[in-house]
């Protein structure tokens, strides 16, 4: 059984279709949808006493296990939901989760999504144990001094422990494979954007890799790298990341921050949009709010407008700010279709602080020659009457200070 809510309220409104998508991506069945309007949500219920009594009636009319809610429930709406439809009753958090839990294939995705779970769980374990909450008394009859709901919560504060001490292990091995890309002056890019926008196709369509693509929310979970080799930039590592939704939930956010951090250091993001959807600019309003909450707000940020194949008459192209900068960029990942526009645009952001310089390098220091070499930024080279190396490189500013600097 589904339950959508519609409120007055836009920021805590939510969309009824992307929940049908949801409980799809779920593996649920729906067996029924009902819709209620009201102002405010219902204290006790969330919904007003008659709509639960519609419900309930639903409910046992088609047989439903569960009734999934499009909304954030809080623990003792849930318990007195589940009282009156005598049936689980889980908000649109646990359905976010359990669509994470069924995705997560990687031991680090598996620890996020676990340490999610746990945090949210913590302050609903009241639910299972009511019937345990008060230690008994009398002779045979004394407790160990702890009631069941005690011990369950010390279990769940010393897992999440454990479980954010693996997490900073797995962090600092990420900080180090960042300073060896650092090291070796190799820009990373980052896939954001709205859960099924095309990122994943996005990715194996210019990485020629083979990440796991399907057409429903949050296909992919586990982010992948792969090294790129952009013309006149050099090699490049691009990032597929998990996609965002309409209120991601907080614990989800914090529980994915090592593997988002990928996406604050990153030297440019590409924000995949869906240019057939017709919610894209709420959809965008949406991962602006998650990137602003991972302080990756302040990266430099490429639109890629994708599934262009959906919409008549549109064409590849890229749109330019008035000083020429690429801003947006349309094409199609699944036709392929504006792939070489979105590779221009990534030179052009990138090539912003790449400079043109000649140089004369006298015969001695044929080390920094080679130097030059090594980084691939020699265009041109002739030798003088003096014997002397003239060069012409092309590389980032911050590489020609630094190799100057040695002179």
């Amino acid at each position: 059984m589904l339950v959508h809510l519609e409120m007055n309220n836009e920021t805590e409104s939510e969309d009824k279709l992307e929940f049908q998508e949801l409980v799809a991506s779920a593996g649920v069945e729906a067996v029924s949808l009902v819709v209620a309007k009201h102002v405010r949500p219902n204290a006790k219920y969330f919904v007003g006493q008659g709509k639960v009594d519609e419900i309930r009636i639903l409910a046992k009319k088609n047989d439903a296990d569960i009734v999934l809610f499009n909304h954030t429930l809080s623990p003792s709406q849930e318990r007195n939901l589940e009282s009156q439809f005598e049936c689980r009753v889980h908000d649109r958090t646990a359905l976010i989760l359990d669509i994470f839990a069924q995705r997560a294939r990687t031991h680090e995705g598996k620890l996020q999504v676990e340490l999610a779970q746990l945090q949210y769980m913590s302050t609903r374990l009241v639910r299972g144990w009511t019937h345990l909450e008060r230690q008994k008394g009398g002779i045979g009859l004394r407790g160990p001094g702890e009631t069941q709901l005690e011990t369950d919560r010390r279990l769940l504060r010393v897992r999440i422990k454990n479980l954010r001490a693996r997490l900073e292990k797995v962090r600092k091995q990420r900080d180090q494979g960042r300073r060896s890309r650092s090291k070796a002056e190799m820009p990373t890019l980052s896939l954001v954007g709205y859960t099924n926008a095309g990122k994943s196709t996005l990715f194996n369509a210019l990485t020629n890799a083979n990440v796991y693509v399907k057409d429903q929310l949050f296909a992919t979970l586990d982010p992948t790298l792969r090294q790129l080799d952009i013309p006149e930039i050099g090699p490049i590592v691009l990032a597929d990341t998990v996609g965002f939704i309409r209120h991601l939930p907080h614990k989800l956010v914090e529980a994915f921050r090592t593997t988002l951090q990928e996406t604050s250091e990153a030297a440019l993001l590409l924000h995949v949009i869906d240019a057939a959807d017709e919610n894209k600019e709420a959809n965008i309003e949406q991962v602006d709010l998650v990137l602003s909450e991972i302080k990756a707000d302040e990266v430099p940020c490429l639109h890629v407008y994708n599934k262009i194949d959906r919409l008549e008459g549109c064409e590849p192209r890229i749109d330019r700010d008035s000083e020429g900068l690429p801003l947006r960029v349309w094409l199609s990942a699944a036709t392929g279709a504006g792939l070489d526009l979105l590779s221009q645009a990534i030179r052009e952001r990138l090539s912003q602080d790449i400079v043109s310089e000649d140089l004369i390098i006298s015969a001695t220091e044929g080390g920094l020659r080679s130097k030059f070499y090594q980084q691939g930024a020699v265009v041109n080279e002739t030798v003088n009457e003096e014997g002397d190396y003239l060069l012409c490189v092309r590389l980032p500013r911050q590489d020609l200070n630094r190799l100057l600097a040695r002179r």
